[in-house]
C-alpha cells in the first residue's frame, strides 16, 4: 500500500508577542511524524489542546499569521510547507478537502446551497453553470439529501444539522479529492445522525477510493471507522499504530486513561475516571479499573417532588401565504415529577422537542399548554412580578459555554450580577466573596475572579456557568447538552462536579442529552422523545437493560461501540 501523505518531524508554535520585552512563544506540536496511506481512514485522537486540528490545518496553510511551521509535510513527494500560495490554492478543495465540526460556522449563510456547491466545481474543475448545478445535485443525493434538487434553493439555516453536515460532505466531494480531512465531524451531533454520517464517510471512502484523516477526541466513534490510530497529547504522538491493536493492548498510560475515562453503556461507576488520576493511578500500581467500578448508591425514593409536570404542550405557528398560519406541535402531552437530591435525563433525536421543553419549563418558551408545578404553585399562571422570586430557583446551562457568558465582562461579574438583581447578600463585598467561594466549589481558583471568558477553556467556562446558576441557590438546574461539547476527560470532570453538587445542595437536574452513556451516568429517571411526545419513561437501568420501544432501541444501537472492547488496565 502506498503511502499518500507523510508527515515528517512537524513543529508548529505561535508566536504570542512580548512579555517584559521577552518574545512568547506557545509550542502546538512538538515533532509530529506519521503516515496516511492511500485508501485508509487514519484517526488523529487526543484531548482538546492536543495538536491535532493544528497539525491537520498546518498542512495547508490554514493557520493564523502568527504560526511558524518546520519539518516536512510530504503530499505525492511535494513539500507543502514550502509550496507557494497559488500552488496550494490549486490544491486545496481539488486534492485535499476538508470538512469541519460546526457546518453553520463553515456555510456561508447568505448563499443558497446550491451557490456554494457550484463555486468549487466552477473554480476547480472549469465547469458552467449549468454543468455545475446538475453536479450538485448529484453530489447532495450521493450523501443522502432528501429532495436533493430543491434544497440547492435552501439557505443553510433552513436545514437541519445533520443535513448541513451533508452539505459539508458534498462540497468536499465535489472535486473528488484524494484526502478528507474530517475534523470532528459529528461532535454536535445526536447518536443517529452521527452513525449516519459515520457511514456516509465509509461508504464514500469505498466508493471514491480517498483516504481520511478524521480527527476526534472520542475513542468509541473512532474505533468504528478507523484503520490506523495516531493518539496525541500536549502536542506530542503518545502512540500509534492498527486500531485493532490499540483498542486490545493499549501500550500508554494516556491511552488507556482515554479509553478507560468515559462513561460506559454496561456499568454505572460512582464518579468517571478523569485522564489525569488514572495515568497517576496507574504509574502508582493501584487498580484504576476496579477503582472506577465503585457503584453509585441508590437515591432517597422519598424524597420530596420540588417539580411536577402535567401535560405540558408548546406550539410554534408557522406563516403560511398572505394570511395563513399553520401550527408545528414542537411538545405533546409530556408528564414528570422530579424529586429533590433526583436527575432526570431527557432524550432524543435532533428535533424531538427535547430542548424546547426543558425551555418551557423556565417559560424560556411560553408554553401553550400544561401546567408546571414548583413549590405548590403552578408557575405558568404566574405573572411577571410573581415570577421572579422562583425564577431564581429554577436556573439553566446552555449547551455553548462560548456564547453563554457576556465576554465584555469579567467572570467576576458575571457572577455578581445575578445576586444584585435578586438581592441575594447584604453588600457587594459579601456577594464577591461568594462569587469566589463558589468557582473554587467548581474547581477554579480565586485568580479566575479578575479574569474574561476568552482566557479559559470550554470546560472551565461550563464550570463558570454553573458557579453562576449555584449564585442564586437554585433548587432545579435545567442542563441542555451542559456536556456534549467537551471532550472525554473534561466531561468527565464536569459530570463528576455535577454529582458532588447534587450530593452537597440537594440540586435536582433535568439533564438534556443525545448521549445515552452520560445519562446512564447521571441520571435517576429516563424520558425518551420524539416528534414532541415522550415514547417511554422508565428508571435509567431499565430504559438500557430492556428498552420496550423500537425508537428507543433504535437510539441505543446507534452508538458508538468501539470502547466497548477496548482493555483499559
Amino acid at each position: 500500500m502506498s503511502t499518500l501523505l507523510s508527515i515528517r518531524d512537524l513543529k508548529v508554535r505561535f508566536r504570542m508577542g512580548k512579555l517584559a520585552g521577552v518574545p512568547q512563544v506557545a509550542e502546538a506540536v512538538k515533532g509530529v511524524s506519521f503516515d496516511v496511506p492511500d485508501n485508509t481512514i487514519a484517526a488523529l485522537v487526543g484531548e482538546s489542546g492536543s495538536g491535532k486540528s493544528v497539525t491537520a490545518m498546518s498542512m495547508l496553510a490554514l493557520l493564523p499569521d502568527n504560526a511558524e511551521r518546520s519539518g516536512q509535510v510530504l503530499w505525492q513527494g511535494r513539500d507543502l510547507l514550502k509550496t507557494g500560495l497559488a500552488e496550494l490554492q490549486a490544491i486545496r478543495g481539488k486534492e485535499i478537502a476538508c470538512v469541519f465540526q460546526d457546518p453553520m460556522q463553515s456555510l456561508n449563510p447568505v448563499f443558497t446551497v446550491g451557490a456554494q456547491l457550484v463555486e468549487p466545481l466552477v473554480r476547480h474543475l472549469g465547469l458552467g453553470r449549468r454543468a455545475a448545478l446538475e453536479r450538485a445535485e448529484q453530489l447532495l443525493a450521493e450523501v443522502g439529501m432528501p429532495e436533493p434538487k430543491r434544497r440547492l434553493a435552501s439557505y443553510p439555516h433552513e436545514l437541519s444539522g445533520g443535513q448541513q453536515q451533508r452539505v459539508m460532505i458534498a462540497m468536499a466531494l465535489a472535486c473528488e479529492p484524494k484526502l478528507l480531512i474530517a475534523d470532528e465531524p459529528t461532535t454536535a451531533l445526536d447518536v443517529t445522525i452521527q452513525r449516519q454520517i459515520l457511514e456516509l464517510i465509509g461508504r464514500l471512502r469505498e466508493r471514491h477510493r480517498m483516504s481520511v484523516l478524521f480527527i476526534s477526541h472520542d475513542l468509541g466513534v473512532v474505533g468504528e471507522v478507523a484503520d490506523h490510530v495516531v493518539v496525541m497529547r500536549h502536542g506530542v504522538i503518545r502512540e500509534q499504530g492498527p486500531v485493532a491493536r490499540i483498542f486490545a493492548a493499549p501500550q500508554d498510560a494516556y491511552t488507556k486513561a482515554l479509553l478507560a475515562c468515559r462513561p460506559s453503556l454496561s456499568e454505572n461507576p460512582a464518579r468517571l475516571m478523569v485522564i489525569d488520576d488514572h495515568i497517576a493511578a496507574g504509574a502508582a500500581g493501584a487498580p484504576t479499573a476496579e477503582a472506577s467500578r465503585v457503584v453509585a448508591r441508590p437515591k432517597d425514593p422519598q424524597s420530596p417532588v420540588v417539580l411536577q409536570v402535567r401535560a405540558l404542550a408548546k406550539s410554534f405557528f408557522i406563516k403560511e401565504g398572505l394570511f395563513g398560519k399553520r401550527e408545528f406541535k414542537a411538545v405533546q402531552d409530556v408528564n414528570f415529577e422530579l424529586r429533590r437530591g433526583h436527575t432526570l435525563g431527557v432524550v432524543g433525536e435532533s428535533g424531538s422537542g427535547k430542548t424546547t421543553m426543558g425551555l418551557s419549563l423556565l417559560r424560556l418558551h411560553e408554553p401553550t399548554g400544561g401546567e408546571v408545578i414548583f413549590d405548590g404553585r403552578d408557575i405558568l399562571k404566574l405573572s411577571d412580578r410573581e415570577r421572579q422570586p422562583i425564577r431564581r430557583r429554577i436556573q439553566v446551562v446552555f449547551q455553548n459555554p462560548y456564547a453563554s457568558l457576556n465576554p465584555r465582562f469579567t467572570i467576576g461579574r458575571a457572577l455578581v450580577e445575578p445576586m444584585e438583581i435578586h438581592a441575594i447578600g447584604r453588600d457587594t463585598a459579601e456577594r464577591e466573596q461568594r462569587a469566589r467561594e463558589l468557582l473554587v466549589k467548581v474547581g477554579l481558583d480565586g485568580s479566575a475572579f479578575g479574569k474574561y471568558p476568552h482566557e479559559f477553556s470550554g470546560g472551565q467556562r461550563q464550570r463558570v456557568a454553573i458557579a453562576r446558576c449555584l449564585t442564586l441557590n437554585p433548587d432545579v438546574l435545567v442542563l441542555d447538552e451542559a456536556v456534549s461539547a467537551l471532550d472525554v476527560s473534561v466531561q468527565a470532570q464536569v459530570l463528576n462536579l455535577l454529582k458532588d453538587l447534587q450530593d452537597e445542595f440537594g440540586l435536582a437536574y433535568v439533564f438534556i442529552s443525545h448521549d445515552l452513556a452520560v445519562v446512564r451516568f447521571i441520571s435517576d429517571e429516563v424520558l425518551v422523545m420524539k416528534d414532541g411526545r415522550v415514547v417511554e419513561q422508565a428508571s435509567a437501568e431499565q430504559i438500557l437493560r430492556a428498552p420496550r420501544e423500537a425508537y428507543t432501541q433504535r437510539l441505543l444501537a446507534a452508538i458508538p461501540r468501539g470502547y466497548q472492547g477496548a482493555v483499559a488496565a
